[in-house]
């Protein structure tokens, strides 16, 4: 009980301390809106519905990765992070409770698309019995990625610009707007080893019924890759940050 408790207290500062200030939920919103005016520009005639599984899944990576490598990065650096640990809680439940104000900003992100959207298109026939789920794994993972990154950064430009390392191909790698049909041969073994390209395979599949995996598949996929970078992650800030 008392596990839960720190939890939750540990999620509503940080909800209120970073993720409900007003610059936060803009970029939030015009991020994702930016994106979807832009790609509709470039391929006009109706196309929104062939782009919005990619422009969630790009909603949700940059949301999650972005927002936690500044909550862990300031709180490492004003030393409230260290506070954190000392605290008599799991360090499995002070893991978790960092990494769900991420994924609750990522899942939040992914609706702005969606939303614009809904005035164009009509998303009726939108499967959101796998949607929903699939953009939960999906800020799961992006988000676990980003601490993967934050714990080995010292300050928030240094996380921001790991990130930027593997966000930016994987915009081309996990079937975002490029089909994977279209990725060099040579290249394909590493896109199967992300885990957006099987969240984005679900969104293609439950929105313009484009997908080219089983969901059950993919599912099953995200979930491992989530249970193993949490344990990455728990490693990683027990040897680098507690030893």
């Amino acid at each position: 009980m008392k596990g839960w408790i720190a939890f939750l207290n540990i999620l509503k500062k940080d909800v209120k301390t970073y993720y409900l200030k007003p610059p936060n939920i803009s970029w939030g919103i015009i991020f994702p809106l930016s994106w979807t005016l832009m790609q509709l520009i470039r391929t006009p005639g109706g196309s929104i519905l062939q782009l919005l599984p990619g422009l969630i899944s790009m909603s949700v990576l940059f949301g999650t990765t972005s927002m936690l490598a500044v909550t862990i990065t300031f709180e490492r650096s004003g030393r409230s992070f260290d506070r954190l640990l000392l605290a008599p809680i799991s360090l499995s439940t002070m893991v978790l409770a960092k990494i769900m104000g991420a994924v609750l900003f990522g899942v939040f992100n992914s609706f702005v698309p969606v939303i614009f959207a809904a005035f164009f298109v009509n998303l009726s026939a939108v499967n959101w019995a796998l949607v929903l789920p699939a953009v939960f794994l999906i800020a799961a993972t992006s988000t676990l990625m980003g601490l993967l990154i934050a714990v080995s950064a010292k300050q928030v430009f240094e996380a921001q610009t790991f990130s930027n390392f593997f966000r930016f191909p994987m915009l081309f790698l996990c079937g975002l707007f490029v089909p994977l049909s279209s990725v060099p041969i040579f290249l394909r073994p590493l896109s199967y080893c992300l885990p957006l390209t099987y969240g984005t395979d679900i969104l293609n599949g439950a929105i313009i019924g484009a997908g080219t995996l089983s969901p059950l598949l993919c599912f099953g996929v995200l979930i491992a890759f989530a249970l193993a970078l949490f344990l990455l992650c728990r490693h990683n800030i027990n040897r680098k940050w507690i030893m």
